[in-house]
C-alpha cells in the first residue's frame, strides 16, 4: 500500500488536479524542446550523471542486502 504523500490542508482533488498541471507543464515543456540530438557537452555531462546514479545505486543495493545502515 502507497504511503499519503499530500501534504496538510491539501485535500485529493486538489493534489490530483496540481498533478494534472504539472504533467501538462512538462508535456508543453518537452514538445516545445525540438533538437534531435545532444550535443558533446550535453552527452559528457549525461554520461557522467548516470554513471554516478548507477554507482551509488549499487552501493545501496549491496547495503540493503547486507543489512547495513548508510554512514551519517
Amino acid at each position: 500500500m502507497a504511503a499519503n504523500n499530500i501534504p496538510a490542508g491539501i485535500d485529493k482533488e486538489q493534489a490530483f488536479g496540481m498533478a494534472e498541471t504539472e504533467m501538462e507543464y512538462r508535456v508543453e515543456l518537452f514538445n516545445r524542446y525540438k533538437e534531435s540530438e545532444l550535443n558533446m557537452g550535453e552527452n559528457t555531462c549525461i554520461d557522467r550523471c548516470v554513471s554516478k546514479y548507477w554507482q551509488v545505486n549499487g552501493m545501496i543495493g549491496q547495503m540493503l542486502s547486507a543489512g547495513g545502515r548508510p554512514p551519517m
